[in-house]
């Protein structure tokens, strides 16, 4: 009896869809990284290569897309609004990822573990060797803020230029091109997953992430809640459904899965949003400034970072203790994606000021980074889909027919 049509059809669309052979290539890599792990660690550079293709197209896109919006924005004062909101709503949402972490490590007490079966080694944290975070430095070396900073000044720019729709034409041609490109490398985002997931099973293991298990799956389950309640709740409160959202992303959330950077889900978030319906000025300017100040996922997982290191060396922590750090990372956590190894820096810069528990015991966090990265970047990726859709919302610049298909 042969197939109907209609399940062979549905067979098809399975095997030709980007999203099945992405979720393959990660259970392969798991498969590879456990049965073969020396083979598996080799496989590294496959997700390497990939993320740092992806990161080719990073600044192109911001700039284009952002010099498109506001050129055709042409009301300046809808940029400055819109970057107000922007900013406002970051602020807000990042503290509240704050405190939901550092509510949940108390609530679920992660780090009150048999400390005797754990060393606590020395580590030298990255950075300046005193904790301090130099934000100049950060600018310097975040191309993403530096794009974005030059791609608002051409922008504003443009609008006072005699030439400015001959510009604007070959600036959306440009834009065509550059898409259709990274459509091309979106091709090759199995092989990165898979390179990315068997490297990290095969480098760690499964069993050396027993002592701090507890740990990862509280933050797991603590940026579930934040995502399907608090994201959840503000998408509801829109009209509009996070299931749905997510149904859209769900292969640029499976890259973030399987390469740990949510950089490199970030050129076709931005686009995706666009098909959804968010303005292109939204977009541009939302998104960019997002991963550097919209960090949901990093910020619970700093603060809980906090809480678990104290439970780990039985430190105590008052009241006081407890909101002096949600402010310091209230500040500080607001670059702590921008360069690697920062998020250590901003974690360091905060027990030194406490002074309190022992900066060394970051080494532990060093172990399993790698596996809580994942969640992480997933958090910040659909926190930063999320801002978009709302200040979208706010400007009343979301397609009708959009929101219908989130509604």
């Amino acid at each position: 009896m042969s197939a109907s049509p209609s399940t062979s059809s549905w067979s098809f669309r399975l095997f030709t869809n980007l999203t099945t052979w992405v979720l393959l290539a990660i259970l392969a890599g798991i498969a590879l990284g456990y049965w073969a792990p020396e083979t598996a660690q080799e496989m590294k550079v496959l997700g390497e290569w990939f993320v740092a293709g992806i990161k080719c197209f990073i600044g192109p896109i911001i700039f284009l897309t952002i010099v498109l919006g506001i050129a055709g924005m042409g009301d300046l004062r809808k940029v400055g609004r819109i970057g107000l909101k922007a900013l406002l709503y970051f602020e807000i949402v990042s503290t509240l990822a704050l405190v939901i972490g550092v509510a949940a490590a108390y609530l679920i007490e992660p780090g009150h573990i048999d400390r005797r079966q754990l060393a606590l080694p020395e580590t030298t944290v990255p950075g300046n060797g005193d904790g301090h975070f130099d934000w100049i430095q950060f600018f310097l070396d975040n191309l993403t803020l530096q794009v974005l900073l030059a791609a608002i000044v051409c922008g504003i720019a443009l609008n006072y230029s005699r030439h400015r729709q001959q510009v604007v034409d070959g600036l959306y041609r440009l834009s065509s091109l550059v898409f259709k490109l990274l459509k091309g490398l979106m091709y090759l985002a199995p092989v990165g997953a898979f390179g990315g997931m068997a490297y990290t099973i095969g480098k760690f293991g499964l069993s050396t992430l027993l002592p701090l298990g507890k740990l990862m799956l509280t933050m797991y389950v603590t940026m579930a809640v934040f995502v399907f309640g608090v994201l959840g709740g503000i998408m509801r409160y829109y009209g509009l459904s996070l299931r749905k959202f997510l149904r859209h992303i769900q292969a640029e959330l499976l890259v973030v899965l399987g390469t740990s950077s949510s950089e490199s889900a970030l050129p076709r978030l931005m686009e995706k949003l666009q098909e959804m319906g968010c303005s292109r000025a939204v977009v541009g300017l939302v998104v960019p400034t997002g991963y550097s100040f919209n960090l949901d996922g990093t910020s619970i997982y700093l603060s809980m970072a906090v809480i678990f290191l104290a439970q780990l060396y039985d430190v105590p922590l008052s009241i006081a203790d407890v909101m002096t750090v949600l402010f310091l990372l209230m500040l500080t956590s607001k670059g702590a994606a921008g360069v690697t190894g920062s998020g250590f820096i901003v974690l360091a810069s905060t027990l030194t000021a406490l002074q309190k528990i022992p900066v060394e015991g970051l080494a532990f966090l060093l172990g399993v980074d790698k596996f809580m990265s994942e969640a992480r970047a997933i958090t910040n990726c659909i926190g930063n889909g999320v801002a978009a859709i709302v200040i979208s919302k706010q400007e009343g610049d979301f397609q009708a027919d959009a929101e219908r298909t989130l509604d």
